[in-house]
């Protein structure tokens, strides 16, 4: 049987040691402590045989940031919250969405995130911090920056690839700027994360975390195999007003 992996991505902008391998800082790893990422959520979405996978974060007891797109609308839709998938000891436990998702709107503009209420608040869970919006993520390459991206998905690119077990990891890539998407039909509450030639992977919806603080909420891109270019994430201090008033 073929399983997505569950990684934690650990991006950063000073050059690494250059006798790291090459292969970890491509496509392989270490595990993660089992500290890390202990907010990370599967979320998965059905309708018959039709399944979307996402991730998304636990960022208060009842609630979950992710992406907006990975929830559908239409008659026959069914969303699923997995929390606790890591570490693998703390045993997972599942709920279904029963409340419409919160998604931030404006006029004429689709903003790629937004909220998914649970019915049972999580209290055995270490939540994810929002961000010190007085600290952002800086523009340039030489910010010194450290961002860490979990996500679900194959290890090498390519859609018929061998799927390894489940599992969190942890991978160091040579180098990361965080620029604004200047075409973007949003472009003031759009990052990219910068990784050039190198091969990646995540999972929409998950978190861009740096120093413990959610900053991102990664958008678009491939959630089955690895796809290589910029990694799109909205700017959650763009909309950390909106996260604390729904969520109070």
């Amino acid at each position: 049987a073929y399983f997505p992996v569950l990684f934690c991505y650990l991006y950063v902008s000073l050059a690494v040691n250059s006798d790291v391998s090459r292969q970890k800082r491509i496509v392989g790893g270490r595990n993660c402590d089992d500290r890390e990422h202990v907010h990370h959520v599967r979320l998965e979405s059905t309708n018959g045989d039709v399944k979307i996978h996402c991730g998304g974060t636990l960022i208060h007891p009842q609630w979950i940031l992710t992406a907006a797109h990975c929830w559908k609308s239409e008659p026959g839709w069914v969303i699923k919250a997995t929390l606790k998938v890591h570490p693998r000891t703390a045993g997972q436990q599942q709920q279904q969405i029963q409340q419409t998702p919160v998604i931030y709107k404006t006029f004429r503009q689709f903003h790629d995130i937004m909220l998914l209420k649970l019915e049972t608040p999580v209290t055995d869970v270490r939540l994810a911090r929002l961000p010190d919006c007085n600290n952002r993520l800086k523009d340039t390459p030489e910010s010194g920056d450290t961002v860490k991206l979990a996500g679900e998905g194959a290890t090498t690119t390519g859609h018929k690839n061998q799927l390894r077990e489940r599992n969190i990891e942890v991978m160091k890539i040579k180098s990361l700027s965080v620029s604004k998407v200047r075409n973007a039909p949003i472009p003031s509450h759009l990052q990219c994360l910068r990784i050039i030639n190198k091969c990646i992977d995540r999972d929409v919806g998950g978190a861009a975390m740096h120093n413990g603080m959610i900053y991102g909420v990664i958008t678009g891109g491939a959630p089955r195999y690895p796809k290589t270019g910029p990694v799109p994430i909205m700017d959650v201090c763009n909309y950390l007003g909106w996260i604390k008033q729904t969520t109070m």
